[in-house]
């Protein structure tokens, strides 16, 4: 009997220590592998590859615009949504026999042994299938996408310099940012061959540190002409940028990571300072429009910066366009709203950048009374065809009725210089009518644009509504 006694002891002790086990490995919420064993299954994978070369994938994906989500439907159910997805990408996953954890938040993370790039992708085009097809409400994404959607990055081990499993998570890491940047709701391989996947933001992040003080950022000027006079009234500002070495970023690179790192702040002053003075304190053009990101608007002390750079250089407001971009995240707008009627309060106009081009540019039109709305060069590109034209027609319309003025960009040729013409636009910009230049090269307002026709002074075909 003692003996028994001690055998169902020992056998509940050891059910006792799987349970807990089990419990320790398992995430709270979810009921999926938590970062305990999610950490302890890479390192396995890791030694696997180490020793055997069997090659793994990570994979990491987030749900779109989760912040959003509980904001509109509650933490509780914003819980309920993570449960269901996570079910369900468990279901399908273990299909393939695929390790599968939340990693944190509202991001999880698979580790699959595949031989090639095309498994992985596989089971990554899996995992955003089968969160896309439950078709979970998500009506405040303002994306055009109405349903919980996920966005997905991956990562292979491979020979590399100095290679770590730490790394490879930071390449998944960076291919999910990609992801996002690429639209959401879809999967981006990691391919070190990509001068964007590879360890540059780091390096770019850094020169955006120093940039100010090493002179590796500049400006240039591309002219905006008005089409009733031909000549040039505006220039928009153009920042430029190098590391160190001399090689330059592109500002699709550069931006974002100013964006992301903060640095757009003090790098957006310096933009609109150096404007100012290359331009506007000269004389050589009436007003200078100069680009600003989400990060500034919500800066609750951006408009009081601008306001005391106006009251330094004494240039007035009225001088100063401040363009805001169409796809600018309408989230926290209370905010951007503000800080736009606080500059429009100093005189400073406000433009709507790339129009057409994203979901959000009605909103912004009924939300905001823009002096200007710039039309995006695709639509005038598109417009050798009948729908295009028509489609631009329909465009320059919309706006006429919203009393905004109109600039058309992208003008490359004659007869797309005639076309803006036609539909009535009040200016446009592009390479046929000046060519972005330092500011000691940029003409002069009283010229006629470069390309612009000797008629061009003839006034526009359609009757222009300018703003009372």
């Amino acid at each position: 009997m003692n003996a028994l006694e001690a055998s169902y002891q020992h056998r509940q002790a050891e059910e006792r220590g799987q349970a807990l086990e089990r419990l320790s490995n398992t995430d709270y919420l979810t009921g999926v592998d938590n970062r305990r064993a999610i950490d302890a299954r890479l390192q396995e994978c890791w030694d696997a590859w180490l020793s055997q070369d069997t090659s793994f994938a990570v994979i990491l994906f987030d749900i779109d615009l989760f912040k959003r989500y509980n904001d509109c439907y509650g933490h509780q159910t914003g819980d309920e949504c993570l449960i269901t997805v996570a079910r369900a990408v468990n279901t399908e996953l273990r299909k393939h026999g695929v390790s599968f954890g939340r990693f944190g938040g509202e991001e999880f993370i698979a580790i699959a042994q595949v031989e090639t790039k095309a498994d992985a992708l596989a089971i990554a085009e899996a995992i955003r299938r089968t969160v896309e097809d439950m078709q979970l409400p998500h009506e405040q994404r303002k994306d055009g996408i109405s349903v919980v959607t996920v966005s997905v990055g991956i990562a292979m081990s491979r020979q590399s310099t100095h290679p770590s499993l730490n790394k490879i998570i930071q390449e998944a890491d960076r291919a999910l940012y990609a992801a996002k940047r690429e639209g959401r709701n879809c999967v981006h391989f990691f391919d070190p061959r990509d001068p964007q996947s590879i360890d540059e933001t780091e390096t770019i992040a850094a020169t955006l540190r120093g940039a100010l003080q090493n002179n590796l950022a500049n400006m240039v000027y591309q002219p905006i002409v008005n089409l009733s006079t031909g000549k040039i009234e505006a220039y928009e500002a153009l920042m430029r940028m190098k590391m160190f070495d001399g090689t330059p970023i592109s500002p699709s690179r550069f931006i974002p990571i100013a964006e992301d790192t903060g640095m757009i702040l003090p790098l957006g002053l310096w933009a609109i300072r150096r404007a100012c003075i290359d331009l506007l304190l000269s004389d050589r053009t009436p007003m200078v429009s100069v680009n600003i990101s989400r990060v500034q608007l919500k800066s609750p002390s951006f408009a009081r910066s601008v306001s005391d750079l106006l009251a330094e250089t004494g240039i007035d407001g009225r001088r100063l366009a401040l363009e805001i971009t169409e796809g600018l995240d309408l989230d926290g707008q209370a905010d951007a709203l503000r800080c736009l009627r606080e500059l429009s309060e100093l005189g400073i106009r406000i433009w709507l950048d790339d129009f057409g081009t994203g979901f959000a540019g009605l909103s912004w039109l009924r939300m905001f009374p823009f002096d200007t709305v710039k039309i995006d060069k695709s639509f005038l590109h598109d417009a050798s065809s009948a729908s295009g034209r028509k489609m631009l027609s329909d465009i320059v319309d919309l706006v006429h009725h919203r009393g905004a003025r109109i600039l058309i960009e992208g003008v490359e040729d004659a007869s797309q210089l005639e076309l803006a013409r036609e539909l009535g636009a009040h200016q446009v910009q592009g390479y046929h009518t000046g060519r972005p230049t330092p500011a000691d090269l940029a003409p002069v307002m009283s010229g006629v644009a470069p390309g612009v026709a000797k008629d061009a002074t003839k006034p526009a075909l359609r009757q222009i509504h300018p703003r009372q």
